[in-house]
């Protein structure tokens, strides 16, 4: 889940390993804001919505990462920072606020740009996280850093709401790990081997999950907050931070080894993930000022199995061609009237002034076409 990547040129091919990833996550999330009114209800349900939720997020990051790795302050690279996420995340965080005035009844519902809400929280780290990508691969030991970086924004509760820097800081080093991945890395996962290990580590994951319900407060797993916020001393946050970093990897590692490397009837929709992200909030809001989770049917084990039915085939629907269609304008604007015209398109700058642009994407070709 990160900017939708535009339509592919001819030789280009995109790796059907990553769609099927970033479409399997979206699920995910989708299913696990569908179980948060539900999963007070039951522990069984607690304890999955905890597994998932140490994973689901840590897996788009990485991606996010690795497809950040040649990102610089190219005039056009910067461009796509702001049409792909500058201009979603203010266009969602007003439609957000507007829509909980409006739907939710919230009168007193503040603008502001400095505090994102929801799920816009993403593409304001997003923004950071590439913004701050030349620096991080200057660094000798970028991933010792930023974890560095996470541990003591763990401990540093005066950091504030602003900009959801709490998030930004303690996701960072999962940002950073897809930046110093390299293509095999992630097929040295995509082996029968870690597959058929990774059933047991996710049952023992759920075994886990389902023991901590009643004893761990999960909102470590929104990394929101400091640890005195959550009423821990502050030594705990850093030991949660390296804990739930190695947690969530092993998980991670373990979902990645069950991703598909072939086409599949949804490998197209990955290239949509960022239209299901953003607008399946409006229908899980909608469904709950509505009142819909409130019925007691769907609080057993039947209405729970058809909420993430529905809540799939939902965020399934919006990343779909005709979807993004609809609302390309606000994810993927073009916007050519507030940039300058490319040198090199506009005024044929001399074949060796754009030999290292054209290098730089036989590079990008070579790395998303994964052997």
């Amino acid at each position: 889940m990160f900017p939708p990547v535009r339509p592919a040129q001819p030789g280009k091919q995109r790796d059907a390993f990553f769609d099927n990833a970033k479409y399997l996550a979206i699920v995910l999330v989708a299913v696990g804001h569908a179980w948060e009114p539900l999963k007070g209800d039951s522990r069984i349900l607690e304890a999955a919505y905890t597994v998932v939720y140490s994973f689901h997020m840590p897996a788009f990051i990485v991606i996010s990462g690795f497809f950040s790795r040649s990102f610089d302050m190219r005039p056009d690279r910067v461009r796509r920072l702001v049409t792909g996420v500058a201009v979603p995340y203010v266009l969602f965080e007003s439609a957000y606020v507007v829509f909980e005035r409006t739907v939710g009844g919230d009168s007193g519902m503040e603008f502001s740009l400095l505090d994102p809400w929801y799920l816009t929280w993403f593409l304001c780290a997003l923004f950071v996280w590439r913004l701050c990508t030349p620096a991080l691969r200057t660094l000798r030991r970028p991933l010792l850093f930023s974890l560095g970086v996470a541990m003591l924004a763990s401990v540093t509760p005066s950091i504030g709401d602003d900009l959801d820097l709490q998030r930004v800081l303690q996701f960072l080093p999962y940002f950073v790990l897809g930046l110093c991945m390299r293509p095999e890395h992630f097929q040295r996962v995509r082996t029968r081997a870690v597959r058929i290990a990774s059933v047991p580590v996710f049952a023992a994951a759920l075994a886990v999950g389902w023991w901590a319900v009643p004893r761990m407060n999960t909102a470590w797993f929104y990394h929101r907050d400091a640890a005195q916020e959550l009423g821990a001393p502050w030594w705990a946050g850093p030991v949660m931070v390296l804990a739930m970093f190695g947690c969530s990897l092993l998980l991670t590692a373990c979902f990645f080894a069950w991703v598909p490397r072939r086409n599949m009837w949804f490998t197209a929709l990955g290239a949509g993930t960022l239209y299901g992200y953003l607008l399946h909030g409006f229908v899980v809001k909608g469904a709950d000022h509505a009142g819909w989770f409130e019925h007691a049917w769907l609080h057993g084990p039947l209405g729970e199995v058809l909420v993430s039915v529905i809540a799939a085939a939902v965020v399934t629907v919006l990343c779909t061609k005709p979807v993004q269609r609809v609302f390309r304008f606000a994810m993927e604007p073009r916007m050519a009237w507030a940039f300058k015209p490319e040198p090199a398109a506009t005024t044929g700058a001399p074949a060796g002034e754009r030999q290292p642009q054209e290098r730089d994407q036989d590079r990008e070709r070579r790395e998303k076409v994964l052997a």
